[in-house]
């Protein structure tokens, strides 16, 4: 069993932000697989679906970012998930907006929800990395992540987690590669 989790902040006062495009995500596959509506659990909030043939768990910890690898430990240690198992879905910098990359392990680029949860698992777990774009000074990140998606990029946003949700059989196999192919292939054919 996966335990696909996405990272953001809880609250209707965080739901658009740019931090919060891992919660996205997960919403957009929860949907997509016609799981249950998530309930609370694990200090987050919790569903459980059907990829494929796979039973994956879906987790947004409600921990807040900087401690979501609280979260994310109880769920892997009540159901025995190893760190091999564990999926993360968060926001990047690093990356332009609408692009995604998929890698296990690494460091945590300054990103505090995948320091906690390293703190807490170890390293070895894979990360879906989400492109939010850089607004070009290091002073101007911490603002940039916590405000809102403008309406413009919207479009990018919306086709991105869809993306990822028509394709995720594919990550909850194994395949990285193919999943990311999909989903540059989705994005380029919606003119992103």
């Amino acid at each position: 069993m996966l335990l696909i989790v996405g990272l953001g902040n809880p609250g209707k006062s965080y739901a658009g932000n740019r931090h919060n495009i891992g919660f996205m995500a997960v919403e957009a596959i929860a949907a997509a697989c016609a799981a249950a509506p998530f309930r609370r659990k694990f200090q987050g909030e919790l569903t459980e679906a059907r990829i494929g043939a796979d039973r994956a768990l879906l987790l947004k910890p409600e921990t807040f970012m900087n401690e979501s690898g609280r979260s994310v430990a109880e769920a892997a240690r009540f159901h025995k998930i190893p760190t091999a198992d564990i999926v993360v879905f968060h926001d990047e910098l690093d990356l332009a907006p609408g692009k995604l990359r998929v890698k296990r392990g690494g460091g945590d680029a300054g990103h505090n929800g995948l320091r906690s949860i390293t703190a807490h698992m170890g390293g070895d777990y894979r990360r879906v990395r989400l492109g939010i774009g850089h607004p070009g000074d290091k002073a101007l990140v911490h603002g940039y992540v916590l405000s809102d998606f403008a309406k413009a990029e919207k479009p990018w946003v919306d086709a991105l987690c869809d993306a990822v949700a028509k394709n995720v059989a594919a990550l909850a196999k194994g395949d990285d590669s193919l999943f990311q192919t999909r989903i540059h292939a989705a994005m380029q054919a919606g003119g992103f």
